[in-house]
């Protein structure tokens, strides 16, 4: 087993795996709580504790984190807890991937495991859609060249700015609306997220799609809204919400040889 960690900017995905694509458990923390490496120690002992986990089995863990204050603290509770190999992912890591943009160093450790995995599990041209805190759009070969892609404002940010500079707006949680003229405030609002977050996603998909010649190319969605927006995109082909922790996975097995 493995303990994979998706460090994100608004949360972090913890999932125990077996193999590379056997999700055992897995659990979201917040990535804006502050805490020490003793504190994040005990939360992972509890949360392996509570679910029935024994640190025995794991041999070793793989974080792959876009918020470097986060990485240290996540690094050494690992360090304390497994008493064994803790792997970074990074635009450096020695990977079967490549990345042909302009600046490869700037990649995030999320779009590298997409293109991991993508290569692993597709073994076609793809375009991955993470819908998290941004959504972000991944061009990538069947070989695993990442070509680069697109990086948008993510759902939650779309309801956090209309609650934070309307006053008069409500907050509201995102659900699938059930018609798109709303009749009350509420139902304006999920109604405008929603369409422009699924719109957007066909629409930048179908751009891509043309810019690369590449009209077949498969259609990834994952991330924390992937199972709410992914179902109502027709350019969505396959929802993989667990896409990036197979990544980690994947490259947890590629460092271990």
């Amino acid at each position: 087993m493995q303990l994979v960690m998706d460090v994100g900017n608004t949360e972090t995905v913890v999932g125990l795996i077996e193999g590379e694509t056997s999700v055992l458990d897995h659990w979201r923390l917040s990535s804006v709580v502050p805490r020490t490496a003793d504190e994040m120690l005990h939360l992972l002992r509890g949360l392996l504790r509570d679910g029935g986990h024994s640190t025995a089995g794991i041999r070793q863990a793989v974080i792959g984190s876009v918020v470097p204050v986060v990485t240290g603290v996540m690094s050494t509770a690992l360090e304390a807890l497994l008493g064994g190999p803790v792997h970074l992912v990074g635009p450096e890591t020695a990977l079967p991937i490549t990345l042909d943009v302009d600046e490869p160093m700037t990649v995030g450790a999320d779009r590298i495991v997409n293109t991991l995995a993508a290569r692993r599990l597709y073994e076609r041209d793809t375009i991955v859609v993470d819908l998290g805190t941004a959504t972000t759009f991944d061009v990538i070969t069947a070989g695993g060249v990442f070509t680069g892609g697109v990086i948008a404002p993510g759902v939650s940010a779309g309801l956090e700015w209309l609650g934070r500079r309307a006053a008069k707006l409500p907050r509201v949680e995102l659900h699938p609306p059930e018609r798109v003229i709303g009749r009350r405030t509420e139902a304006c609002i999920q109604s405008g997220i929603f369409h422009q977050a699924v719109d957007g996603v066909d629409g930048t998909v179908r751009r891509i799609r043309d810019e690369w010649g590449c009209p077949e190319a498969y259609v990834v969605a994952t991330g924390g809204y992937a199972e709410t927006i992914g179902p109502h995109c027709v350019t969505v082909q396959h929802i993989e919400p667990f896409l990036t922790l197979f990544g980690l996975a994947i490259a947890g097995e590629c460092l271990r040889g």
